[in-house]
């Protein structure tokens, strides 16, 4: 159910050899992101159950679900990254339906994460799946 964007990411670690190449690549995914305006960074926006500051900011236009996200830590903006291509563009109606553990899975991220950036990366994905429950 993933969309392209998420299927060339996955393409894009099968190439890569190594579990660094494929750390790096998640880290200049996060710096090719613009950054949140600090008007966004509110506490409406915060992700709590997140080591590192992290905002997301969903918008639902047309039925199709987008969001922008930032975070003061490079491999979480890298990881705010990799669900924007996991959840992006996708009908808001398809968004609570993603098994994120197990396309995630396919990138390895889950055994490769610190528990606590695991927890993080969980505590985004519930957000995005609240957000888009409600919507």
């Amino acid at each position: 159910m993933a969309n392209p964007a998420f299927e060339d990411l996955v393409d894009t670690f099968e190439f890569l050899d190594d579990w660094e190449d494929r750390y790096r690549h998640v880290i200049d995914m996060g710096k090719a992101m613009d950054p949140l305006e600090d008007a966004l960074r509110v506490p409406a926006t915060k992700v709590d159950g997140c080591a590192s500051q992290v905002w997301l900011v969903p918008q639902i236009k047309d039925g199709v679900f987008t969001f922008r996200g930032d975070s003061d830590a490079m491999i979480v903006r890298g990881l705010i990254a990799v669900l924007g291509a996991l959840y992006n563009d996708q009908p808001i109606a398809d968004i609570t339906r993603i098994d994120a553990t197990a396309e995630l899975g396919r990138l390895g991220l889950n055994d490769h994460l610190s528990a606590q950036r695991s927890n993080g990366l969980r505590a985004m994905v519930e957000r995005i799946r609240t957000t888009a429950a409600m919507a």
